[in-house]
């Protein structure tokens, strides 16, 4: 479904991405692992063209193109077909939740603002918070607003979702709520990749795992291999801090 190659992001004299390949199959949930600064969060945001790689091809939906030369029009038509869920959320604070669900289909998609409430009601009843579509971000709990921003996400009807990191700004009680809709979505067969630090979604939800570090693949391999027989002694000591803070 969707397959980078040879993906690369620097900044001043950082490179940030060196190289990175990515394949992604249809149905498949990828979690992308890696410490701090290891480039996870800019390979998201260069395959969603929220920043501009300096090289590399991404292939979609059986079509490629060069990332640093893609035209707005051809951006344009890939977002059509992908959603992306940020790490805090970025609801309108002045819309309810059910506008912030609303808004794009209104506005972008031009879709009429009654279906557009139809869809909108059926995403927010698919996370848990048909009852809270008058409310407004500052009346709802940080794992209500990450919700409802998945239900954002889900309205646009996507092929693929991109997640960043998007329990790492809740407070712990209120992860599980979030990362229930996500294996919901898993069960249901969305492609979904996911940058995270959440070992036991990775472990038991993921059906790929990409180890990430200083801007490079370090080590890929199916959830099970991931976590039982690594290969990498760098994703090893990756592996044993984190089961330290578990």
């Amino acid at each position: 479904m969707l397959t980078a190659k040879g993906v690369r992001k620097t900044y001043g004299q950082l490179e940030v991405l060196r190289g990175v390949d990515l394949h992604v199959a249809r149905g498949e949930v990828v979690a992308v692992l890696g410490p701090s600064g290891s480039g996870k969060t800019t390979l998201l945001r260069c395959l969603n063209f929220l920043e501009t790689a300096e090289e590399g091809r991404l292939t979609f939906d059986g079509e490629t193109f060069d990332l640093s030369a893609i035209t707005r029009r051809d951006v344009a038509r890939i977002r059509q077909k992908t959603a992306f869920v940020f790490q805090n959320y970025n609801l309108f604070s002045n819309k309810t939740a059910l506008q912030n669900v609303t808004e794009g289909l209104i506005v972008a998609r031009k879709i009429p603002r009654q279906e557009a409430e139809r869809i909108g009601m059926k995403m927010l009843n698919k996370v848990g918070l048909g009852d809270r579509r008058d409310h407004y971000p500052i009346q709802l709990s940080g794992g209500q607003q990450q919700r409802v921003a998945i239900a954002r996400a889900l309205a646009a009807d996507p092929e693929i979702i991109y997640f960043d990191e998007p329990t790492s700004a809740l407070d712990p009680e209120l992860i599980g709520e979030v990362l229930q809709v996500m294996r919901q979505l898993a069960e249901e067969g969305m492609t979904m990749v996911v940058v995270t630090h959440e070992m036991t979604f990775a472990r038991n939800v993921a059906s790929q795992v990409v180890f990430m570090a200083e801007g490079a693949v370090v080590e890929r391999a199916s959830a099970a291999e991931f976590f039982q027989h690594p290969q990498e002694e760098r994703t090893r000591a990756f592996l044993r801090t984190v089961t330290q803070h578990e």
